[in-house]
């Protein structure tokens, strides 16, 4: 997808307010991956994708950016947290897990992809096992029933929570890891014996869904799949690295907690600056693989990162607090935003419910002042004051009523949080 950079922030700009300076940093790597892919080859082989960390404080939208980015393109994402990893040497995850995962969704990706070219091709086959199923089920009761009808009804939906049985291969065996890639136990021993198949009662919709699958494997080439899908992530993929300024320690001190976090950053180097990953689907080259890091930094900077590791992400994108205005955005302008989605979880239960301008003010102001005197959490905020407000309406509904319009205004919101206005009003006079 060439979209421009004017037209991936237009895209972001559906699903996050502000924050334009982050939106135009990812807008540019992206599109530099479209002008990239339109060289030669001798000249892309020599342009790597430009890193950026980004730094501001929670729920502000660092991860949503990223997330959505990936979304909009069709490329493989993964999001880790930095302070999952630890030093070569000891026990936990290391960091190449985290190129695994990458490949893993990859694979994913793809695989669902050629499902989805070969299923018009396997359906014929799929209806002629599920009618085979429901035939045996019905002959013992309707002795004029024939496949003919019972394919009609299937077509037609009217089947599809009768319980029949199947006859469906057994699940692979999990997979371990033992500080390394991970090994299938199941999959080791694939070529010296057959897979075993099981009978399982389940529903047609179900079923239909098992059987799926398991004749779509059997016209999927999956050496084909591996590679395209290491190609992708090489080319395509996006990792986010969250909370990294958790594994950096302030410049002043020394411990031996700064010095295993360290270690990490020293593990993540050659992964961002370009190195062979070893995964059960084959090699994976990362040097063009796009990395975006993240984090609070209030108590280290990102200059405290060692310099080998700053080097390599040479974006550097500050993300601002979200105001008033911001709130009363995410609240009524976002594609599908929070109060849309209270909306019509209530309506499921007969309550029309509807908020008044006055009221997202309210709820916005409220967000505002206790990021300030709280905690910032950004626009989680909004969830909590949110629940707060619908509860008793979330409580009572049930259904069994006719249709009922609420309407939440200022007022309504002022009423539910009374002792918590009051306790903001005090405050003021602490010294």
């Amino acid at each position: 997808m060439n979209l421009t950079p004017k037209q991936i922030v237009t895209e972001l700009d559906k699903y996050i307010i502000g924050q334009n300076k982050a939106k135009r940093a990812v807008a540019i790597a992206l599109r530099n991956r479209y002008r990239r892919s339109r060289l030669k080859k001798e000249l892309r082989d020599e342009i790597t994708p430009k890193n950026i960390v980004m730094r501001g404080p929670t729920g502000v939208g660092k991860t949503e950016i990223a997330r959505r980015l990936a979304k909009l393109v069709g490329a493989p994402f993964v999001k880790v947290e930095a302070t999952k990893y630890t030093e070569v040497g000891y026990v936990g995850r290391d960091v190449e897990s985290m190129i695994r995962d990458l490949v893993e969704v990859s694979i994913r990706m793809v695989r669902d992809q050629k499902k989805h070219e070969v299923e018009s091709k396997v359906m014929p086959t799929v209806d002629a096992k599920l009618v085979d199923a429901l035939y045996d089920l019905k002959k013992v009761t309707e002795f004029e029933i024939n496949k003919d009808d019972i394919l009609k009804g299937l077509k037609e939906g009217l089947y599809e929570n009768e319980i029949i049985e199947v006859n469906v291969l057994e699940s692979p065996k999990p997979m371990i890891a033992i500080g390394g890639p991970e090994l299938n136990l199941g999959s080791m021993f694939d070529s010296l014996m057959p897979q075993k198949r099981k009978k399982k009662k389940m529903s047609v919709y179900h079923a239909r869904e098992t059987i799926l699958q398991e004749e779509s494997e059997k016209m999927i080439d999956n050496d084909n799949v591996n590679e395209e899908a290491i190609r992708l992530a090489e080319e395509e993929g996006i990792i986010f690295i969250d909370e990294i300024d958790k594994i950096v320690g302030k410049s002043q001190t020394s411990s031996n907690q700064d010095v295993s976090r360290e270690g990490v950053q020293r593990d993540i180097l050659p992964i961002v600056e370009g190195s062979t990953v070893a995964t059960k689907y084959g090699n994976i080259k990362t040097d063009f693989i796009l990395f975006i890091a993240a984090g609070a930094f209030h108590v280290a900077k990102i200059e405290d990162m060692i310099p080998e590791l700053q080097g390599r992400f040479p974006i550097r994108v500050d993300l601002q607090s979200l105001t008033k205005e911001d709130f009363k955005q995410i609240l009524s302008s976002t594609k599908n935003a929070v109060t849309l989605q209270y909306a019509s979880l209530l309506r499921v239960d007969n309550i029309e419910l509807r908020f008044t301008d006055d009221a997202l003010d309210e709820i916005a102001e409220m967000a505002e002042r206790e990021n300030e005197v709280g905690e910032d959490i950004g626009a989680r905020r909004l969830h909590t004051i949110l629940e707060n407000v619908l509860e008793d309406i979330s409580f009572n509904a049930t259904g069994e009523h006719p249709l009922l319009e609420v309407v939440v205004d200022r007022t309504f919101v002022q009423n539910t949080f009374k002792e918590t206005k009051k306790k903001y009003d005090l405050k003021k006079y602490v010294l």
